[in-house]
Order: C-alpha cells, then sequence, then structure tokens
C-alpha cells in the first residue's frame, strides 16, 4: 500500500485594498501642516547656514586656543575637587528626593490613592514640580541661599520629586495586580497592600528608574554651576568668561571621565539588578 503525498494548492494573494481617498487627504493635511510648522519654526530661531559658515573662523580660533588644554597641577586639581563636588551634587539630589517622591508616588497612583482628591492634588503637584527645570529652581535658590553647590542640591532636589514621583506612580500602576487583590480580598488595607504586594513587586523597576535619574542628575548638576549653583559647571563658566579655553578644556575633560565612570557603574547595577530578578 502506498501513501500519496496531498496536493497542496496555492492560494492567489488578495490583492491589496485601494486607499480611500479621505485617508489620502488626511496624511496630505497632516504632511503639510508638519511641513508649515518646522517652516515657521525655522524662520522664528533665526537658523542661518551661512551665519554658520561665517563663523567658522571663529570657531577655528577657538579651537586653536583650547587645544591642548592645560594639565598642569594648578588646574587638574581644582578641576577633580569641581568634579567630585558636581558628583556630590547629583548623588545629593537624587537620594534627598527619595522619601518625597515615594509618597507623592503612592498618592498618585490609582491603587493607592486614598481617594481622587488626593489622587488629583498629588498629580497636580508632580507636574508642578516636573514642569519646572532645575535651572530655574537653582536660580530661585541661589537668590535665597547664595551661591554654591547647597543651592544646586535644593534644586535638583525639587525637581527630581516631579520626575521620580511621577515614573514611580506609573510603575506601581502597571504592577501585577493578583497579590493586591488577593490582599484586598482578604481585608488588608491601602498601606499593607502597598507595603506587602506593591512595592516588593516594582522595586527592580524602582531601583532601575532611581539609577537613571542619578546618571541624569549628575549631568544636570554640570549645568547648575553654570548659574551659580558651584561644581565644575561654575569653573567652566569661570573659565569662558576669562577666555582662558586651555582651562576650559581641562574641566571638559573631567567631566567627560566623570560621565563615563557614572554611566559605567549604573549601567552595572542595572544588570545586576536585571539578572536577580
Amino acid at each position: 500500500m502506498t501513501l500519496t503525498t496531498p496536493e497542496i494548492r496555492r492560494l492567489p494573494v488578495p490583492p491589496r485594498p485601494p486607499r480611500r481617498p479621505r485617508t489620502l487627504l488626511l496624511g496630505g493635511a497632516i504632511a503639510a501642516a508638519l511641513l508649515a510648522v518646522h517652516v515657521i519654526a525655522w524662520d522664528a530661531t533665526e537658523i542661518s547656514v551661512a551665519s554658520l559658515v561665517d563663523g567658522a573662523g571663529g570657531m577655528a580660533t577657538f579651537l586653536s586656543e583650547a587645544i591642548p588644554p592645560d594639565l598642569s597641577a594648578d588646574v587638574l586639581g581644582p578641576s577633580l575637587e569641581g568634579a567630585l563636588t558636581t558628583l556630590w551634587i547629583g548623588l545629593l539630589g537624587t537620594t534627598l528626593s527619595i522619601a518625597a517622591a515615594l509618597l507623592l508616588a503612592l498618592l498618585a497612583a490609582r491603587g493607592t490613592a486614598p481617594g481622587p482628591v488626593v489622587y488629583q492634588a498629588a498629580r497636580g503637584l508632580l507636574s508642578f514640580l516636573r514642569a519646572v527645570p532645575d535651572v530655574v529652581f537653582a536660580l530661585i535658590f541661589v537668590t535665597a541661599v547664595g551661591l554654591g553647590p547647597f543651592p544646586g542640591v535644593l534644586a535638583l532636589v525639587f525637581h527630581n520629586v516631579g520626575v521620580m514621583g511621577k515614573l514611580w506612580a506609573e510603575t506601581i500602576e502597571d504592577a501585577d495586580p493578583g497579590p493586591p487583590s488577593a490582599l484586598r480580598s482578604a481585608g488588608a488595607g491601602r498601606l499593607q497592600i502597598a507595603t506587602h504586594a506593591l512595592l516588593p513587586s516594582v522595586t527592580p523597576q524602582m531601583v532601575g528608574l532611581l539609577l537613571y535619574r542619578f546618571d541624569v542628575n549628575v549631568r544636570s548638576s554640570l549645568v547648575l554651576g553654570l548659574v551659580g549653583a558651584g561644581g565644575i559647571g561654575f569653573q567652566i563658566n569661570q573659565s569662558i568668561q576669562l577666555f582662558r579655553f586651555d582651562e576650559m578644556a581641562t574641566h571638559i575633560l573631567v567631566v567627560l571621565v566623570l560621565i563615563v565612570v557614572v554611566d559605567q557603574v549604573s549601567a552595572l547595577v542595572r544588570r545586576r539588578l536585571g539578572s536577580e530578578s
């Protein structure tokens, strides 16, 4: 008895449905609107390729005065001290905001908020803190407490509370609803659900976001130094104002090393957390 292979029939591929005229008109209108917005933005920002070409000579002069950088001990020593100050500003701006960010995150998450009024109020406060740039906070605190690293730390704390609270609230809302539902059916309260079910399940994600914000805050503390909030950014600003571009190049090289080290350490910790979770 021989087995016969069944014949395989090839079905014809259905033709691609034609696009509706309304879809084509909508796509064309969106493309035209985007083009018009970019034309307006180009004109409003006064972008000029001719000005860039004309300024090439000035940039060449700037680079010739900045290279080679001044690596003498009189410049490199204070530069390393300023880089450490920048690192401490970013560190404290991150860690000192954890408690307030966690509290607002729990109040701004639907599963843990006591009620709609508290939920909306917490969301509004987080939006405000997130909307005000850290540079604006730094200018306010420099006026209040004077020049130095302290106003930089305060600026990062206030801004980071808004950003971290928002990120953590969304992480809590996206958590697995199974364990909280089981505790809720057993009669547990909101605080018990948050501490025994929600937070343990999202701790690796929250720590990863915290490390990312630490990386960002170290970079931001460099910019804050340009407005008088201390750190190596303040030294870069001073070097530019005094036309000591070789010193400025030294500060920038130190900043580059600092950022690379922070990136590598943060990536290592995130990989460890990912492998353990």
